[in-house]
C-alpha cells in the first residue's frame, strides 16, 4: 500500500483539496486501499482472471516522488473488456428473467426529472431502431418520447472523448495549443451530453480541465467508429522524435509520462502548428514491443486463448498478427532498408517535408553508441536495461538492446503518431457513496454517478495524471459504491 499510495499522490498532484479535489483525494485513498486489499479476491469471486505477466505502463518522470509506477501494475484481464463485463452482463440477464430489470434500448436521456430537489426519473427521446454492430455509430433519428420514474437514478454515461470541439473547449492552457487534428479513441456515443444534463439537474461538475489523451495514436486501417484511432502501447526502445525531427528529451520516452509528453509536444518551440510526432524503430523492436489497445486488436486475449497467446506473443516469431496488419495496411506506417529512404517515406506522409535524414542520423548514431556496453549515460538506454531486469518485460515486452541502424535488426520502421482522445479525468463530484453533490456540497437526493462521468470517483480520483490500468478499476469501485448506496436508499 505505501508504495502505491506514494505513487498515486505523486501522479495525481492534487492541488484543489479545499474545493474540487476535496472528495477526489478521499476516493483516491479509498481506492488504493481497496486495490491493495480486497480487490483481487472480489474480482476472482466474479470469475475475472488476469494474464500472468503484469505490464509496466507509465514508468514515470524519473523522480521517486513524482509521476509514474515504481513497479509494474498494468493487469490485463483474460477476455479484455468483454471479459471484465461478462459476469455483470450475466447477472443482468438473470435479473431480466427474474422480472427485476428492464432494458430500454434506443432510449436517449435528454433530461433528469427532479422534483423538490429529489431525482425522480428521466425523460427523453426514443430513437429509431438500428442494428449496427457494437461500436459503430448508430442513427439518432427520433421516433418518439418517453419518461421513466424511479427511486434512484445512476448516471454512468462516460466522458467527452468523441466530441473534439468539447475537448478543445476544456483544453487547459498548461497543455499548450489544442490540436487542430486528432484521432478518436472512443465510440461516437462518448459525447459528454450527460455531463451538462446532470449539471442542469443540480449536480456539480469539477476538474473539467483535466483529461487524459494519448500521444501514440495511429489511424485505424479498419475503422469501427468515425475517426477511429488505435493507441500503440509501446515498449521502451523506439526513438521518439517531434514533427521537426528533434529527439524528445527524457522523461518523454515511450511508455513513461503520457501527459508530460503531450504537454511537451504542444508547448515546445516550433511545434504548436504540428499535431504529430514520430517513432523510429526496427523490425526487431516492433515484433517484441508493439501492442495495440482495444479488444478487437487482441483477439487471443479477448477469446481467452491461452495457448494462442503463448504461441504468438512469447514463443512466436514475427510481429503479432494485429500489429503486422498495421505494418502492411496502416496509413501511418512506413518501412525502408536504410534511414535515407525511411525519411523520404516519412516526409511523404506530411504536407511538406519537415525531416532531415542527416539530423536524424546524428541523433540515432549517438544513441546507438550507447548500446556498446551494459551500462550507459543515455536515460533511455538505462531505462531499457532496467526494464529487462523485470522478468515480464524481458520475456515478452522489451527487445534485446541493439543498434537501430544495425541492418540485422531491420528493416527500419517509421510511425506517424497522432494525439488520440480518450479519458475525461474530471466530472460529477460525488461522495464515497457515489451520491452526486450539488454546488453547496450536499447530495442531490436520489442521484448517483459512477465511472468516467464522475471522474472515476469523486469528480477526479486520478488528479492530473493516471497510473493506467485501463481505468476499469475506478469504474468497478465507483459503480459498486453507487449500487450499494442506491440499494440501501431504496430498501
Amino acid at each position: 500500500f505505501d508504495l502505491a499510495w506514494n505513487d498515486w499522490q505523486g501522479s495525481a498532484a492534487f492541488d484543489r483539496t479545499d474545493d474540487e479535489d476535496s472528495w477526489a483525494v478521499r476516493w483516491a485513498r479509498a481506492y488504493v486501499e481497496w486495490a491493495a486489499g480486497e480487490k483481487r479476491s472480489w474480482l476472482a469471486g466474479h470469475g475475472i482472471t488476469f494474464l500472468p505477466t503484469v505490464g509496466w505502463a507509465e514508468r514515470g518522470d524519473l523522480r521517486a516522488g513524482g509521476h509514474g509506477n515504481s513497479v509494474p501494475r498494468f493487469h490485463i484481464a483474460w477476455g479484455t473488456g468483454t471479459g471484465v463485463v461478462e459476469p455483470f452482463v450475466r447477472y443482468a440477464k438473470q435479473a431480466v428473467r427474474d422480472g427485476l430489470l428492464t432494458f430500454h434500448h434506443r432510449h436517449r436521456v435528454d433530461h433528469l426529472v427532479v422534483e423538490g430537489g429529489v431525482a425522480r426519473g428521466v425523460r427523453g427521446t426514443v430513437l429509431a431502431p438500428d442494428d449496427s454492430p457494437r461500436g459503430v455509430a448508430s442513427n439518432r433519428d427520433p421516433a418518439g418520447e418517453f419518461e421513466l420514474t424511479a427511486q434512484a437514478v445512476i448516471v454512468t454515461s462516460g466522458g467527452i472523448g468523441a466530441d473534439h470541439d468539447i475537448v478543445r473547449r476544456h483544453w487547459p492552457a498548461r497543455l499548450g495549443t489544442p490540436p487542430a487534428e486528432m484521432v478518436t479513441g472512443v465510440p461516437a456515443y462518448v459525447d459528454g451530453r450527460m455531463l451538462d444534463i446532470t449539471a442542469e439537474a443540480g449536480a456539480r461538475l469539477v476538474n473539467r480541465d483535466r483529461m487524459w489523451h494519448y500521444t501514440e495514436g495511429v489511424r485505424n486501417w479498419d475503422p469501427i467508429w468515425p475517426g477511429h484511432g488505435i493507441r500503440i502501447l509501446p515498449g521502451p526502445s523506439s526513438m521518439w522524435f517531434d514533427a521537426l525531427g528533434r529527439r524528445l528529451p527524457e522523461p518523454y520516452l515511450p511508455g513513461y509520462d503520457t501527459l508530460g509528453t503531450l504537454r511537451h509536444l504542444r508547448t515546445a518551440e516550433g511545434l504548436a502548428e504540428h499535431d504529430h510526432s514520430w517513432f523510429v524503430l526496427t523490425q526487431k523492436i516492433v515484433e517484441k514491443e508493439f501492442a495495440l489497445s482495444g479488444s478487437e486488436q487482441n483477439p487471443d486475449i479477448t477469446a481467452k486463448d491461452r495457448a494462442g497467446f503463448l504461441r504468438e506473443r512469447v514463443l512466436g516469431k514475427g510481429a503479432p498478427a494485429p500489429v503486422d496488419a498495421f505494418l502492411r495496411h496502416g496509413a501511418d506506417f512506413v518501412t525502408a532498408p536504410d534511414l535515407e529512404q525511411l525519411v523520404d517515406r516519412m516526409n511523404a506522409l506530411t504536407d511538406k517535408p519537415l525531416l532531415d535524414a542527416a539530423v536524424l542520423r546524428r541523433q540515432i548514431e549517438a544513441r546507438d553508441l550507447q548500446m556498446a556496453n551494459p551500462y550507459a549515460k543515455d536515460a533511455q538506454v538505462q531505462g531499457i536495461r532496467n526494464a529487462r531486469r523485470y522478468i515480464g518485460d524481458r520475456l515478452g515486452r522489451v527487445a534485446t538492446p541493439h543498434r537501430l541502424l544495425d541492418p540485422a535488426a531491420g528493416p527500419l520502421i517509421g510511425v506517424k503518431l497522432h494525439i488520440l482522445t480518450r479519458k475525461t479525468l474530471g466530472g460529477i463530484q460525488t461522495d464515497l457513496d457515489s451520491r452526486a453533490l450539488g454546488a453547496d456540497g450536499t447530495p442531490v437526493e436520489g442521484l448517483y454517478a459512477a465511472g468516467e462521468v464522475a471522474g472515476f470517483g469523486g469528480g477526479g480520483v486520478h488528479g492530473y495524471n493516471a497510473l493506467e490500468g485501463t481505468f476499469l478499476g475506478g469504474c468497478l469501485f465507483s459503480g459498486r459504491a453507487a449500487g450499494r448506496a442506491a440499494a440501501r436508499q431504496t430498501a
